[in-house]
């Protein structure tokens, strides 16, 4: 589905690292080799049809690399 974060993400929270992330090694062959970690947060997103919802946003950051957005 297509969305769109509106405003800033709140509360993020990172509850994976390494080897404890089930994609680690697509992440590695995409993005490149980083120290991977899986965060979540929660935002206010705009769905395809315009609605506005609160949602918990998950996704990947490696420093030097950026986030890989799920």
């Amino acid at each position: 589905m297509d969305f769109e974060i509106i405003g800033n993400i709140r509360q993020t929270e990172t509850f994976a690292r390494g080897s404890a992330i089930r994609e680690l090694t697509r992440l590695r062959k995409v993005h490149g080799l980083g120290n991977w970690h899986q965060c979540k947060g929660f935002a206010i997103v705009r769905l395809s049809d315009g609605t506005l919802r609160d949602a918990e946003i998950h996704w990947y950051e490696a420093n030097g690399i950026g986030n890989a957005r799920v």
